[in-house]
């Protein structure tokens, strides 16, 4: 019963532990999350216009204002989160778990969301959402609801994987930048506007009774083609390869991708450590990672070709129902790169695929709202667990919220909040706040123990 069990303390023994005036404390969280938001956005926005080559007149009219468009929506998500904090506390006259976290979080995101532009909020949804349900998960895991999977995030992958390359192969498939994407991951010549059948394009007297055809024998003429000359079934596009030679250039292409871009994402820690730590510079391009990238990204291509080929020499036809098998072998790539958020990612890019689809198709209704409504809640999951279970929040997100609120996120008196049963408190090494009494409604040990002082950034 510990949700529905009330502390009595007020917002400044829990939340906003530095300062005691709940105005202030909202606005030392508004000020910090507009300088981190701002800093964040400039270079995020104008690199982007210049990857798109903007025109000048992008630069002199639309630019500011796009930057400081989302630059607001994020300083309001973390301001507006302290004033909810405090406000649900003087109504309810204490703190339930619930409304520690979600129930603070979820009215201050929703407004964010209605600041953000439009084009955003899908992407910003699609994270978010990605980000909920693996921390849900590991809520899940956690309290012994459900049991963890051996390598489920490349076994998700697979079957993500899976439907996403059928998809893409079909006819009224895959739009937008999802269609790109994959057109030039894996490229246009495995997009059939339909099945095709490989004697359609030859004489009679040549054509192959497919039926007759075995596993075997179809698989010991490959090998026989293979060891005289490349080959290249008549079904495949790749008029100017033959079926070796794609999937090996298709893997060295993709390789170099994902090479180049690991070590760009390592570019701006070496360039601080260009002068402090020179020897470490190598390892910006001798790099494990780099190479794993590089490997996930080359063997998920030469898989799926590779499948794609030898299934057309097996059923002598080019059928986009190829892709289901095709694409849960690719899947099996993600063993040299494995990672949860992308597997987690791309299943929820997957499900909103398939949502638009019977949207289409008229068999699922359309829900206004139904992004921002997404939004909301997911990011108030999130934050409930920044609150009062950081151990099951991925790192990588609670270093941002840190980041956002300079450190003050931190300093939030975990250890009253441990009552509700979710070791509120386990990862921050015992501390407590310094409280002023002067302020405080319960007595407590409000102490400073030693070492457990966390500074603000």
């Amino acid at each position: 019963m510990a949700a529905l069990s009330k502390i009595p303390h007020n917002c400044y023994e829990i939340g906003h532990t530095w300062s005691p005036s709940c105005v202030q404390s909202a606005a030392d969280v508004t000020r910090s999350a507009l300088e981190v938001s701002f800093k964040i956005y400039a270079p995020l926005y104008l690199i982007a216009a210049v990857l798109r080559r903007r025109k000048k007149d992008y630069y002199l009219k639309r630019l500011i204002p796009e930057i400081f468009w989302s630059t607001s929506f994020l300083t309001t998500n973390g301001g507006l989160f302290i004033v909810f904090f405090c406000i649900l506390r003087r109504l309810l006259g204490g703190f339930y778990s619930w409304s520690v976290g979600f129930g603070s979080a979820l009215p201050a995101s929703y407004i964010a969301i209605l600041l953000e532009r439009k084009s955003r909020r899908g992407l910003l949804t699609i994270y978010m959402a990605n980000l909920a349900t693996e921390t849900l998960f590991r809520m899940a895991v956690t309290r012994g609801i459900v049991k963890p999977i051996k390598h489920g995030e490349v076994l998700l992958f697979c079957i993500t994987s899976s439907l996403f390359m059928f998809f893409f192969r079909s006819k009224d498939g895959l739009k937008g930048f999802a269609s790109s994407a994959l057109k030039f991951i894996i490229g246009k010549e495995e997009i059939p506007t339909h099945s095709v059948l490989a004697d359609d394009s030859q004489p009679s007297a040549e054509r192959p009774d497919s039926r007759k055809k075995t596993l075997l024998s179809s698989t010991r003429k490959l090998l026989e083609s293979i060891c005289k000359r490349g080959p290249r079934h008549r079904c495949c596009k790749h008029y100017n390869d033959n079926c070796i030679s794609y999937c090996v250039k298709g893997f060295v292409r993709m390789f170099s991708v994902g090479y180049v871009i690991q070590c760009l994402l390592k570019v701006p820690s070496a360039f601080r450590q260009m002068f402090s730590k020179p020897s470490r510079l190598p390892s910006l391009f001798y790099n494990k990672e780099n190479f794993q990238l590089g490997v996930f990204l080359g063997s998920f291509v030469s898989i799926y070709k590779g499948t794609s080929c030898l299934l057309r020499w097996m059923r002598n036809i080019d059928d986009e129902l190829h892709a289901l098998i095709a694409g849960f072998l690719a899947g099996v790539s993600m063993f040299f790169y494995k990672s949860t958020t992308i597997s987690m990612y791309l299943f929820s890019k997957l499900v909103e695929t398939i949502y638009f689809k019977g949207i289409e198709a008229g068999r699922l209704p359309y829900i206004p709202h139904a992004d921002t409504i997404i939004y909301a809640i997911s990011t108030a999951i999130c934050f409930h667990a920044a609150v009062m279970e950081v151990q099951n929040l991925r790192p990588t997100y609670w270093k941002f919220l840190l980041r956002l609120t300079q450190g003050r996120f931190a300093l939030m008196n975990r250890q009253v909040l441990d009552m509700f049963g979710t070791q509120a408190s386990r990862d921050f090494k015992g501390f407590v706040p310094k409280l002023d009494p002067r302020y405080t409604t319960v007595p407590s040990k409000a102490v400073l123990l030693p070492g457990g002082d966390i500074q603000l950034g």
